[in-house]
């Protein structure tokens, strides 16, 4: 309920802020509507200026030698108090049609209109065409520019001037339409008899030449004191006033000039409440839209620097990698580096893994690697234990207990095993013959203290099994190699992991705080000095979800896990050493790109089809394109990294548009849990039987 309700108010001030500054748009006015205007009346097309259409048609014209001075398109924040100035030294008035929306951007100076004794009309919401727009719009933007006045200056306007409008000779029926609709919710409308066409900016001199009556009829002039650079006007303005005065002409306002009084009088309680909301409504709606373009641009730039992280330190841990692998097996460099070939013991937690119990314990007793093996039967309600005793595998044990989870299987294990280096496997996990001696290799060096292996995806033939193997290749085994350089290792995974039995033992061995054992195991770790490095050859074979709801359900816990962890240890970004290293690193990085990030993606989709429906939809396709583009190449360089076939990144641009909304989903289901303070049950993944133990050095799929 509660994303349900963030969403919805951001999708609502995303429409808001979209209509009120991208639907329409203050700018030069150039043409309005064109067409017939066979519907017009004659005393309308050849009357005066100003017309009313509430009770029965009637125009009115200024008296002689009276010019109603108008201004278009502000408020503006430099040249409508410029022209004010003017104004004000030449002891003149005007009306000033106000955009609604730059009127509730900027009240005070329609405050300042006011106070200074001049006239404020409606100049729309949005600055629309009222001729070409759909009646439900012009309600809209008559009533949202006379609340725009109203909020501003707590008075309701009479006046309106359509935008793209200029004399009465030019209204044709769509027009004259809006100007009855307006008419009959008691608007005058307020056309012009001279342009003084300063939105084209044609100098000063043109504008003064354009803006002096030929003769001594009332006059309405149109000048403009917002919309883009007034410069112009304001120099006219200048000389225009001192030479209307100096030839006995009377500058005043719209209203004064035909005899129109309280053109603008106080609104009621009930129309100030109601226009401070929705002018208030729209102020909210273009903050939330600045705080989402900072936070999608830092998003954004996150994203391209993780993108160059990931890809430039993955390169430098392969070819370190390489060049460990080159100097073990007698190159340069093996004085430094001997070859580990102490027994391993390889514990197997298992509860109810019938269906792919036989394959695990079979891979792992093919090892090259000399191994014992420990199953422990965490009170499995199925067979789990009898298959493994029926298949009579020398070095094989089982362990049965009652079922007190995997965290206390694994310490069963553990306080079981012979050797003093110990794999942990889970139980629908198969290695190939050369995984265990490969996985402890790292053991050399006597500050590691676990390690972590190259977790591939088994059954990736299905579409939501692409995706997860290109999450398991591109997201975890990629970040893996960064952790390892950054030495900030924050989790070895269940499926495969090597730890020392001392590294362990230091620790309190595996605690069930969390449903991320492994993760919070790791931290521990990390925490009490051990180094953690990843191993990706070392590979080891393991079932995904096949089906969303399981994929949830496992998602879920590992995040909600993950979460648990990092709250744990987050003393770790206080202290030094390796424990700085996964405070200061580590957990950060999961907090940006785990946690934050995901909460930010509905955001993002939301302002996706902001920027389509009122932005350059062009621009926004680009952008995502190119997003996408420099994913694919992450991609194909991590599959290149982990001799991977890059088939299935077909489906890389899908997996941007479904997958990835479920992964952000989860994440935030999983916060919002936290907060909450509820504990997570438990959530076992159901098995597929889809491994079968190594054929040669490979591993096979069941049929």
């Amino acid at each position: 309920m509660a994303l349900s309700a963030v969403l919805v108010f951001l999708a609502i001030a995303l429409v808001v802020q979209g209509y009120t500054h991208h639907l329409a748009g203050v700018s030069d006015d150039g043409v309005g509507s064109t067409g017939s205007a066979a519907g017009v009346p004659a005393d309308v097309s050849h009357g005066g200026p100003v017309i009313a259409t509430h009770d029965g048609v009637r125009t009115l014209a200024p008296r002689a030698r009276t010019i109603a001075l108008t201004f278009d398109d502000g408020p503006d924040p430099t040249w409508t108090p410029a022209i004010l100035d003017v104004l004000r030294r030449n002891g003149v008035h005007a009306t000033f049609f106000v955009v609604g929306q730059q009127a509730i951007s900027h009240p005070e100076i329609v405050r300042s209109i006011v106070a200074a004794g001049n006239e404020v009309g409606v100049h729309t919401l949005t600055h629309v065409d009222l001729g070409t727009a759909p009646s439900w719009r012009r309600q809209i933007e008559l009533q949202g520019g006379q609340q725009a006045v109203i909020d501003a200056t707590g008075e309701t306007s009479a006046l309106l001037r359509p935008p793209y409008s200029s004399e009465n000779s030019a209204v044709t029926d769509a027009t004259w339409r809006a100007v009855q609709e307006a008419g009959s919710t008691g608007y005058v409308t307020v056309l012009s008899t001279i342009d003084s066409e300063d939105w084209r900016r044609p100098g000063v001199d043109t504008i003064l030449r354009n803006a002096t009556p030929g003769g001594t009829a009332g006059q309405v002039l149109l000048m403009h004191d917002g919309g883009g650079d007034r410069s112009q006007t304001v120099a006219a303005l200048e000389r225009l006033l001192p030479d209307l005065k100096a030839r006995g002409f009377t500058v005043t306002t719209a209203g004064a000039a035909v005899g129109l009084s309280r053109t603008n009088v106080p609104a009621t309680t009930a129309e100030r409440v109601e226009a401070g909301a929705f002018a208030w409504t729209v102020r909210i709606s273009d903050a939330v839209v600045q705080v989402i373009t900072w936070l999608l641009l830092l998003s954004g730039l996150v994203i391209l620097v993780r993108s160059a992280l990931v890809v430039v330190v993955a390169a430098r841990h392969a070819y370190t990698s390489r060049r460990g692998a080159r100097g073990a097996a007698g190159g340069r460099g093996s004085a430094s580096r001997r070859p580990i070939l102490d027994p391993v013991t390889v514990i197997v937690p298992a509860y109810n893994e019938a269906a792919g119990i036989e394959a695990a314990v079979r891979s792992i007793a093919t090892s090259t690697h000399p191994v014992e093996i420990i199953v422990v039967d965490d009170g499995s309600t199925d067979d789990t234990a009898g298959i493994v005793e029926r298949m009579r595998l020398p070095g094989v044990r089982v362990i049965r207990q009652a079922n007190g989870g995997k965290p206390s299987a694994l310490n069963t294990g553990i306080a079981a095993a012979s050797h003093e280096l110990v794999v942990m496997v889970d139980g629908d996990t198969v290695f190939e013959p050369e995984t265990v001696a490969r996985l402890v290799q790292p053991f050399a060096d006597p500050a590691v203290g676990a390690i972590s292996g190259n977790t591939k995806v088994a059954n990736r033939q299905g579409i939501l099994g692409r995706w997860q193997h290109i999450e398991y290749v591109v997201g975890f085994n990629l970040d893996r190699r960064l952790f390892d350089v950054a030495r900030c290792m924050p989790t070895v995974p269940g499926a495969i992991g090597a730890f020392r039995r001392s590294a362990l033992r230091s620790v309190g061995g595996v605690s069930d705080d969390t449903l991320a054992e492994d993760t919070d195991l790791t931290m521990s770790l990390l925490r009490e000095g051990w180094r953690v490095v990843y191993c990706e050859d070392a590979r080891a074979w393991t079932e995904v979800p096949a089906t969303l709801s399981a994929l949830w359900k496992q998602r879920y816990r590992w995040c909600y896990g993950t979460l648990q962890s990092m709250f744990k240890h987050r003393g770790a970004i206080a202290q030094g050493g390796a424990a700085g290293k996964l405070g200061r690193r580590g957990l950060v990085y999961l907090l940006i790109l785990q946690v934050l990030m995901p909460l930010l993606a509905p955001v993002v989709d939301l302002f996706a089809l902001y920027g389509l429906f009122f932005l350059d939809p062009v621009k926004i396709i680009g952008l995502w394109f190119a997003f996408l583009l420099v994913q694919t190449f992450v991609a194909a360089y991590a599959f290149f990294l982990d001799g991977e076939s890059p088939g299935p990144l077909w489906t890389l641009p899908l997996q941007q548009v479904v997958y990835r909304q479920l992964m952000y989903l989860v994440v935030i289901q999983s916060v919002f849990t936290a907060f909450a303070g509820r504990r997570l049950r438990w959530h076992r993944m159901e098995r597929y039987g889809t491994l079968r133990a190594p054929a040669g050095d490979r591993v096979t799929l069941s049929s």
